[in-house]
């Protein structure tokens, strides 16, 4: 009977034993979950995180880009009223005696116009385009049976681009019918 009792008393071990290893192992199992579960949200958040500082890093170049054209388009837009008045010297001086003086002037224009070209400086020349309001400032009317109504006649200050923005509008002289300015001028 002592034998029985020990023999019930070892099994009774080995099941406590058993349950014991089981639910160790059930806690094992459930950190193991756990770890797994918490390692996969720390990817999920280094994803985001990286995300996060590429649409970050994208957006900061895109400011300087912008910056960087604001700031060139300040400068162009000082340098505007220097080519007007090499325009207006070349145009004034066409006497002979100047003509050393103008290939000078010249040269100098011409290099001012291709380094503004480069940055992104469009001329705007409108005659006989339609007239814009977005591009072109109308100082005149004139009647002309020539041109279509509302068509620009002749510019008479130029306008600058820089990169599809209007630095300033040209001014223009615009067509418009006898007719309709006749009756314009009726009421």
């Amino acid at each position: 009977m002592a034998r029985e009792q020990d023999n019930l008393d070892a099994k009774r071990r080995d099941a406590a034993e058993a349950d014991n290893i089981a639910a160790e192992s059930a806690r094992a199992d459930a950190d193991v979950a756990k770890l797994t579960a918490d390692l996969d949200d720390l990817r999920q958040t280094l994803l985001r995180r990286q995300a996060d500082f590429e649409n970050y890093r994208k957006r900061i170049e895109k400011e300087r880009g912008e910056e960087n054209k604001r700031a060139t388009a300040r400068v162009v837009e000082a340098l505007i009223p220097i080519v007007d008045g090499f325009e207006h010297a070349l145009a004034a001086h066409r006497e002979a005696e100047y003509e050393s003086y103008r290939k000078g002037f010249e040269l100098i224009y011409k290099q001012l116009l291709d380094n503004l070209s480069r940055l992104g400086v469009e001329r705007i020349e409108p005659t006989g385009q339609p007239f814009d309001p977005h591009q072109h400032q109308a100082l005149d009317r004139a009647e002309s049976s020539d041109a279509p109504d509302g068509t620009v006649l002749q510019v008479l200050q130029p306008g600058y681009l820089f990169h599809g923005r209007v630095l300033r509008p040209a001014m223009v002289r615009v067509a418009v019918h006898p007719a309709r300015a006749s009756k314009g001028s009726v009421n």
